[in-house]
């Protein structure tokens, strides 16, 4: 376990200073919401809420240290049928903070004592995007820096150095140098990609076992990670591949030489603890309408166990200690059954923000397959362009598909937006298949060719039900 005292913490200060300083550059709620409309359609009031949480954390970094610890972030319930963005609004807004991000359902825990995942898991999980976000980071900053390391490891390779003891041995040790610089200029030109060499490689062979507790199976460890430094050396062995290979790997293990974990550490707790957000899915599965036996109870000693956690608590990690008390957690389900209200009173007071979102129709289907950055349309075009097919959609085909996906959806389970996916593949399915032989070309959808590709499958329910 790693425990922040002495040089940890000296870090863990500087870190949040950088935080900071990357917060006072942090977006208005409606340059936020201008960022979410480019990928997300419509629910302007989640939108909004979601701005106005990632705000406050600016806003509560620019208050007294005494004060400051006394905000508690404002957590949400985001109400709405599957497929209508829910999920995507809290990723979109975590990519925009740059913040460490977990989804999860509500659903996959259980209460202690069952069979099934523990609440604490869901912040260790956090804690480890935290690191794995902080590491690429630093692994792009000290990315030239590896690149020049790495390529003299891999002349090492190629021309291993000598140890010059005498005047005959400098004479070879200058030939050598001369040499080098010519591998070297080889290198640069690509000349030895398709070179064999043998590199020393990590040896991953090591024992994992398998822990448990009261709460069922918790994680894989590996043996090595749980004994002291030096007790348990790392093992490497010799594998042949290809130049371009070995250039990736020896880049990477010197990247990772040049990477100070411990700031690594302090800098990833930081931001957890203070940008750290937890997307709640499907919380509407643990609400209990009635008070009784079995599975209800159960559900509500989830939310008990979850209610500490929300409230903000400490919770042991293989990094040290981890607060959640500014931890932002959305939360979001359907509620068809059950309502906020069916939560614990205290959990529901932990979720002070609700906002519903609506289901989607034909207009906001096109839309979806129209506008956004990431639009079906424009992923589809572009997929099929590396076959050298120009794809282009008339505007009588995008409605028609429109029309058919939210027809399927009425008449089958609304999944809203997903529909679209699957109307999409099943359209395009003959034209992905065949594209490598079809040469390049261009291609029109229209609609008599959604009309013909589709129409008896969405007319027909029982199809429609298996295949749309």
């Amino acid at each position: 376990m790693i425990i922040r005292t002495g040089e940890i913490q000296k870090v863990a200060g500087e870190a949040e200073q950088e935080h900071k300083a990357v917060l006072a550059k942090s977006l208005t709620p409606k340059q936020i919401v201008a960022e979410l409309d480019k990928y997300i359609v419509g629910q302007q009031d989640a939108k909004r809420a979601v701005a106005i949480a990632l705000r406050n954390r600016w806003r509560r970094q620019q208050l007294n240290p005494e004060l400051r610890d006394e905000v508690a972030p404002k957590n949400i319930i985001m109400i709405g049928p599957t497929g209508v963005g829910k999920t995507e609004i809290a990723r979109r807004l975590a990519k925009l903070a740059q913040s460490p991000f977990l989804k999860i359902e509500a659903s996959k825990f259980t209460e202690v004592g069952y069979v099934g995942r523990d609440v604490e898991s869901m912040i260790r999980d956090l804690m480890e995007l935290g690191v794995n976000l902080v590491k690429e980071e630093k692994k792009v900053e000290v990315q030239e820096k590896a690149k020049d390391l790495g390529e003299e490891r891999l002349l090492d390779l190629l021309l291993p150095p000598s140890r010059a003891k005498n005047k005959e041995d400098k004479e070879e040790e200058a030939s050598k140098i001369s040499t080098r610089e010519k591998l070297r200029k080889y290198l640069h030109e690509g000349r030895f990609e398709e070179r064999v060499v043998e590199v020393e490689v990590p040896d991953r062979s090591n024992p994992i076992i398998e822990v448990f507790s009261s709460s069922g199976m918790e994680e894989n460890i590996n043996i090595k990670d749980m004994l002291p430094p030096g007790l348990f050396p790392s093992k490497t062995k010799k594998r042949k591949m290809k130049i371009a290979e070995a250039r990736r790997i020896l880049e990477q293990e010197e990247a990772q030489k040049l990477i100070d974990m411990d700031e690594v550490i302090a800098q990833a707790v930081e931001r957890v603890e203070n940008s750290g957000i937890i997307f709640l899915d499907e919380i509407d599965k643990i609400a209990n309408r009635e008070k009784g036996i079995g599975p209800d109870v159960s559900r509500e000693g989830v939310q008990r166990d979850l209610l500490p956690i929300v409230e903000g608590s400490t919770v042991n990690t293989k990094y040290g200690m981890i607060r959640t008390d500014h931890i932002l957690f959305i939360a979001a389900g359907a509620f068809h059954v059950t309502k906020p209200s069916d939560l614990v009173p205290e959990l529901q007071g932990r979720f002070p923000i609700r906002v519903e979102l609506t289901p989607l129709g034909k207009e906001d289907f096109v839309r979806i397959l129209k506008e956004p950055q990431n639009a079906l349309l424009k992923q589809y075009k572009a997929l099929l362009s590396t076959e050298g097919i120009d794809l282009t959609f008339a505007e009588d085909a995008v409605m028609e598909i429109a029309s058919i996906a939210v027809s399927v959806n009425e008449r089958t389970e609304n999944i809203g937006a997903r529909r679209l996916h699957t109307v999409m593949e099943r359209l395009l399915d003959e034209i992905s298949f065949d594209a490598p032989d079809l040469g390049q070309k261009p291609i029109t959808i229209d609609a008599n060719y959604v009309s013909e590709k589709l129409k008896g499958i969405s007319e027909d329910q029982d199809l429609s039900r298996y295949i749309l």
